[in-house]
């Protein structure tokens, strides 16, 4: 399995019903964990255009998309943009993680 940084831009004016589905959606999140395949997922700073970087394991990068397909963000139409790449842990930490 690889591991893949996937992005995700929000809806423009979205703040609230983010709010409103956060708790689902960390849930979903929290399942993907459990399962090995969330490694590590969180919104970026404030300062930053509004979106998320997730770090998914998964054989591909369609198997890495269809992973957040079932996001409530993204059943919900809060996520206009979702990126995915490939991200090979060389060094740090995190990559005797791998």
């Amino acid at each position: 399995m690889a591991v893949f940084a996937v992005t995700y831009t929000y809806a423009p004016d979205s703040a609230a019903a983010r709010d409103e589905h956060r708790p689902a959606h960390r849930e979903y999140l929290g399942e993907l964990s459990g399962r090995g395949a969330n490694l590590c997922s969180g919104p970026f700073g404030p300062e930053e255009v509004p979106g998320a970087l997730l770090l998914l394991r998964a054989d591909s990068k369609e198997e890495a998309l269809a992973l957040t397909e079932k996001d409530p963000f993204r059943v919900q139409g809060l996520v206009t943009e979702v990126g995915v790449q490939e991200w090979v842990p060389v060094l740090g930490p995190l990559a005797e993680h791998f």
